[in-house]
């Protein structure tokens, strides 16, 4: 399909206006709430007191499970595998805004509604030459907005050759706030952003603590130890520079924070959470390392 042929698809999806699919399988219930609650470690009472679900659940209702026995078409589909099919297989999630007008309240059945928005491209980046598609979601209880949801990928077209995988496609962004984290790592340290007034650890790194807001920051170097706290393994769709399956693990260390690396060295079948895991480094190209984790 040609240039053209994609932009002209994307404005016929996109004059359908908003698409409603199928009410969620549930309603909002107490279950799924507490278990969401505990798998981000969210303690506030409020929400299972007040007979509510945390707003960032929207989309779990509507979620179609891992072997869903039939899906709703919505006006996004057939730009996603018109660009599958013209080649543009990779894809990258690059923005997710939520907007919340109220909390779901326990009992209500959401439904979702899908308006494609926009298809902007070609454009080159640093994965390849691919297309921006951006869609919103709405979800409703009857007709009432609770939550909408802009979503925006980026479709891209993989290096064929794997001469054109140097220097590694997938770079970190450097800027000043995490320079530090990868200096270290170039020089074998696993290195965790320190607040230096009330000494609370953080990683991610920024620019402020999260506990008393100062801006003075130091690090602290981590034993390199840790054990799996959850993971998900890789199948599909293909990622640049790396071969699947793979394995993307949240280790969580003995300081007191959390990261997100490869599990590697280690079938992904023989994955399992609580495993003792060490980190190592990998070099990708001629500039970037990587940490990564690998069994005890």
């Amino acid at each position: 399909m040609t240039e053209r042929e994609l932009h002209e698809l994307a404005g016929k999806q996109a004059a359908l206006g908003e698409v409603r699919g199928t009410p969620a399988p549930d309603p909002v219930n107490v279950p799924m709430i507490r278990r969401w609650l505990d798998a981000m470690g969210d303690a506030n009472p409020a929400y299972l007191d007040k007979g509510v679900a945390p707003p960032a659940m929207a989309q779990v209702w509507t979620m179609p499970g891992l072997r869903p026995a039939a899906r709703d078409r919505s006006p996004v589909d057939d730009v996603l595998n018109a660009l599958d099919a013209a080649g543009y297989t990779g894809v990258v999630a690059t923005n997710c805004e939520q907007t919340y007008h109220r909390y779901a309240r326990v009992g209500e059945r959401l439904t979702p509604a899908t308006r494609f928005s926009d298809l902007a491209g070609p454009k080159r980046t640093a994965l390849g030459t691919g297309y921006f598609a951006t869609w919103n979601v709405t979800w409703y209880a009857d007709d009432e907005p609770v939550t909408e949801m802009l979503f925006r990928i980026l479709k891209f077209r993989p290096p064929d050759a794997p001469e054109q995988l140097a220097p590694y496609p997938l770079q970190p962004a450097v800027n000043q706030d995490t320079a530090f984290f990868w200096e270290g790592v170039r020089q074998g340290e696993l290195r965790i952003q320190t607040c230096t007034d009330c000494g609370e650890l953080r990683h991610p790194p920024g620019p402020l603590c999260p506990r008393c807001r100062s801006a003075n920051r130091s690090a602290t170097v981590a034993s390199g130890r840790g054990v799996l706290y959850s993971y998900v393994v890789h199948h599909h769709p293909q990622v640049p520079g790396r071969e699947t399956p793979f394995v993307v693990g949240v280790v969580e260390l003995p300081e007191g924070v959390r990261i997100v690396g490869n599990v590697v060295d280690c079938p992904a079948e023989e994955v399992e959470i609580g495993m003792p895991l060490r980190v190592v480094y990998r070099r990708m190209d001629d500039q970037l390392v990587l940490p990564m984790w690998a069994p005890s």
